[in-house]
């Protein structure tokens, strides 16, 4: 498997350029300034690296440590000192082979300027050797300016850490200390971190010897002259650069105060158009980062400790620092920058209604003042920020320790919601020890074992402030009982941020960070089926379940997505149905009818997506394996339609609700919390989950359920297995489900009434009793309804004035729109432009279904909703919806 030569970068695949067989980021220092007004973030990144011998580096602290990569020899599992030779010989120009990928002459033309701007190098790059080796990093739309080696002989002879020079001289004494820096104890982190910052202030080194670069569309390359191997190749590294305005990394757009923000955008690249990096999951490394914003600006970002922002200078820029001390992939790395506010218990309303009111007009007539210019003043707020530390650097703290602003964050006392404080969880053994490398780990802390609630904040624009008070209200029940059900929380802190209206999905969890889509919070219906908390917090409850089960445990191979979607799909019933507080019959009974809502979504998904795209391990035997230098391809990455479906979640879903009928729901459910203590802090594969869950319930084998079956019915094919088809008729009987059906049947006897009435006769509504339902039952009946070929106008209107449609969760609001839009029910047109301009993560198909009909209102409706957010859209959404309508 070789995909460096041959790459076509025209294909759906995402290329994984690294070579992570040769060497490896063990840590990054990022120093960064984020400028509104250019769009872009200029800056550095220090590279600690190290080695790797026989495929390995010295102190692997990813997974697998120890044990054999896939697609290698024994002998180069061993990693011995006897495979010198051989890495540093296959490590020689293996990466780069710019000749294959872009001719000699374009390559030299490429130097001068390139018409995309994708191609830099710096200008000695030319006098390297292929016989040089290359350190090759993920990287994408960014313009370098500058590669250097750091010299930490400074740093290194206060240490402690520097050995006695040897003969070679300084070139194997920094060596040596950045290895022994890179190998600290975690015990000892405090110290590292610190060493870590004062290397990152180190000069560049004045041997002479510069480092060269050459980028292409995926990577950037850096030799040094003379370098055969990575065993001699520099240690710390500074990449000077910044991004571009339309880097696929970071958005730059207007929260919904009409205020600029930039954040990380969880695209298929990932993090490589935001820094320079290893971006394959085996690449662990930790970070630690500086950022430099407006003083007006909040900085939230992936770190353990709530960072303290001191003055830059005399500058208009604030500082904030952020770091984690867990080895975690690059791709989760999380940023965002803008003029949030933190959720309090009691926000007045008018607050809220008078910034909405003005960011309304913002919207559609574009007046020339500046975006947000009045709100603090009118509104009488302080800073954003809280106090700032004039001058003081960052304090960090651990355990017990806190930060001067901890005061900031939530602490939940679950005696005063009335909640149970017992924890029914403990029937696994807690006897297993932790099976990754060295770092301070939470699953060892004593305190972290009890501590049911993290301290936990939330952010948003001040228009919402009043709505996220459901999110902060929430949060702690959908904490405590996460704990109940899948044990220690794996970090230390939790900040949920209302990011603006065009992400892309209703959610994404990274470290100690969550964005959440303005589409969950509470809608305000105090109608019939009401219960409109249970998006918000089934939505919660799926990315508190990522923490588990997409970070601290991950999968090896991207392509492997249902190991965290389809886990956190499975755990998000659970996880809400606890904090629920539901008897065990009303949580089965709530599972059958989620079940049968995924079950019907995904078997419409499937008739109408290409069969590659719906298999769960598309690259089968071949996952998790790579090529000799440890770049890779992720298939079907970049493939747009990939973006919007959800066969990862919902085939994975099921795949989980197979495997607990065949040992027990509770019993299923304390196995994952043996599988979190064995596999935390580590990536896996399938087999890992499937293998240990045969071991642990040697039944299943027994009944013919092998893991070759497994995979043959629900990982490497496309469709649905057959037990899905079985237990879906099950689910369609369920008592929730045969209510809804009830009541459908009354909405249908109503419809043929209005249509059999002649047009001139009066019309008599006929008195009709309708059950009160819950949302999802809500969202079935709609569903059902949608089926009919014809609804009259007065059972729509009907319809809308009995559930109070258009004040329902976003969920339900958009079965509503859809049975506006078949119906052309046009007095309803406001709610279908209400939705595709504020729930622009669940509308991209109704575009699609406003232009198939051929209603010229219809299409006039989906153009105008285009020209309203097309600026703020999330871009692979604004293509999609851009191909539909224009």
């Amino acid at each position: 498997m070789e995909p460096d030569g041959d790459l076509n970068p025209d294909t759906d695949d995402l290329p994984l350029r690294a070579n992570t067989n040769h060497i490896l980021v063990r840590h990054y220092v990022l120093d960064l300034t984020v400028h509104f007004g250019r769009k872009v973030i200029s800056g550095s990144v220090i590279l600690f690296l190290e080695p790797c011998s026989g495929g390995k580096a010295e102190d692997d602290v990813g997974p697998e440590a120890g044990t054999l990569e896939a697609g290698q020899s024994q002998e180069r599992a061993r990693g011995t000192l006897e495979d010198k030779d051989k890495v540093e010989k296959d490590a020689k120009g293996l990466p780069t082979r710019m000749e294959e990928m872009f001719g000699a002459g374009e390559r030299h033309r490429a130097e001068v300027a390139s018409e995309t701007g994708n191609i830099q190098s710096s200008h000695l790059w030319e006098t390297t050797s292929e016989d040089d080796f290359t350190l090759v990093l993920d990287c994408c739309e960014l313009d370098v300016s500058k590669v250097e080696e750091v010299d930490v002989t400074s740093v290194s002879a206060t240490s402690g850490l520097s050995p006695e020079r040897s003969e070679a001289g300084s070139v194997n004494s920094q060596a040596a200390f950045t290895q022994n820096l890179i190998s600290m104890a975690s015990s000892r982190w405090r110290q590292k971190h610190q060493l870590f910052s004062s290397c990152s202030q180190a000069p560049g080194a004045q041997d002479g010897s510069s480092l060269h670069f050459y980028t292409d569309r995926w990577s950037l390359q850096v030799r040094k002259k003379g370098v055969a191997s990575p065993l001699e190749f520099p240690r710390v590294l500074r990449i000077c650069y910044e991004t571009r305005p339309t880097g696929g990394s970071v958005r730059w757009t207007k929260d919904q105060d009409n205020r600029v923000c930039v954040y990380t955008a969880g695209s298929p690249i990932n993090n490589r158009a935001l820094f320079p990096c290893q971006e394959p999951p085996v690449a662990m490394s930790t970070w630690q980062a500086t950022v430099r914003a407006p003083s007006e600006c909040v900085v939230l970002m992936s770190g353990e400790e709530q960072a303290v922002p001191f003055e830059d200078g005399h500058t208009p820029y604030l500082m904030w620092n952020y770091y984690v001390t867990m080895p975690m992939p690059a791709s989760t790395f999380t940023l965002a920058v803008g003029h949030w506010r933190q959720v309090t218990a009691e926000i007045p309303p008018e607050l809220e209604e008078g910034v909405r009111d003005r960011t309304d007009l913002g919207r559609t007539a574009k007046p020339g003042a500046g975006p947000g210019e009045r709100t603090e003043a009118e509104l009488g707020l302080g800073s954003s920020t809280g106090d700032v530390v004039k001058g003081t650097p960052f304090q960090t703290g651990r355990g017990d320790q806190t930060t001067r602003s901890d005061s900031a964050f939530c602490y939940f006392s679950l005696e005063d919601e009335g909640l149970s404080v017992t924890d029914y969880s403990g029937m696994v053994d807690d006897g297993i020890s932790c099976s990754h490398g060295d770092y301070p780990c939470r699953f060892t802390e004593r305190s972290a074992t009890s501590q049911r609630v993290i301290p936990h904040r939330v952010f948003g624009p001040v228009c919402l402030l009043h709505k996220a008070q459901t999110v902060l209200k929430l949060l702690p029940r959908c904490l405590a009982a996460a704990h109940t059900v899948l044990g220690v929380h794996p970090f230390s802190r939790l900040d949920d941020l209302i990011v603006p209206a065009g992400f892309s999905s209703l959610g994404m969890a990274s470290p100690h960070i969550i964005f959440l889509s303005q589409s969950v919070l509470y809608a305000g219906s105090s109608g019939p089926g009401g219960n409109s908390l249970s998006l918000c917090g089934s939505r919660m409850c799926h990315e508190i379940a990522h923490s588990w089960f997409g970070l601290v445990i991950g999968a090896k191979d991207w392509t492997e997505e249902w190991i965290s979607e389809g886990f956190a799909t499975y755990l998000e019933d659970i996880i809400w149905a606890q904090a629920q507080q539901l008897s065990l019959q009303e949580t089965a009974e709530q599972s059958d009818l989620k079940a049968l809502l995924r079950w019907r979504r995904l078997s419409d998904e499937l008739k109408n997506s290409e069969e590659v795209l719906q298999i769960l391990r598309p690259n089968m035997e071949n996952t998790g394996q790579v090529s000799e230098s440890g770049s890779s391809t992720v298939k079907h990455a970049l493939n747009p339609d990939k973006a919007f479906m959800q066969v990862h979640y919902l085939k994975g879903y099921f795949l989980l609700r197979f495997l607990a009928s065949q040992v027990g729901e509770q019993q299923f459910v304390d196995f994952f919390r043996l599988f979190v203590k064995k596999y935390h802090g580590q990536l896996i594969l399938s087999q890992d989950f499937l293998r240990l869950l045969l071991i642990t319930f040697p039944g299943m084998e027994r009944k013919g359920l092998t893991l070759s079956a497994i995979y043959a019915d629900w990982l490497d094919r496309p469709g649905i297995p057959e037990w899905l088809y079985e237990r879906s008729a099950v689910w369609s009987q369920a008592r929730l489900v045969e209510e809804v059906k009830a009541e459908v049947v009354k909405w249908i006897l109503l419809s043929q009434t209005h249509q059999g009435k002649g047009r001139k006769r009066k019309r008599i509504e006929p008195k009709v009793n309708y059950k009160e339902v819950t949302s999802e039952q809500l969202v079935m009946l709609l569903e059902l309804l949608l089926e009919e070929e014809e609804l009259s106008a007065s059972t729509v209107r009907a319809l809308q004035r009995t559930y109070d449609l258009q004040s329902q969760d976003a969920e339900v609001r958009h079965r509503w729109c859809e049975l506006v839009v078949k119906h052309a029910y046009s007095q309803a047109y406001g709610d279908v432009e209400h939705f595709l301009v504020h729930d622009q993560a669940m509308g991209v198909y109704l575009y699609g279904e406003l232009m198939v009909q051929e209603d010229p209102e219809q299409q006039a409706l989906a153009c105008r909703c285009l020209s309203l957010v097309q600026e703020e859209m999330d871009q692979s959404a604004r293509r999609v919806v851009e191909e539909m309508v224009l």
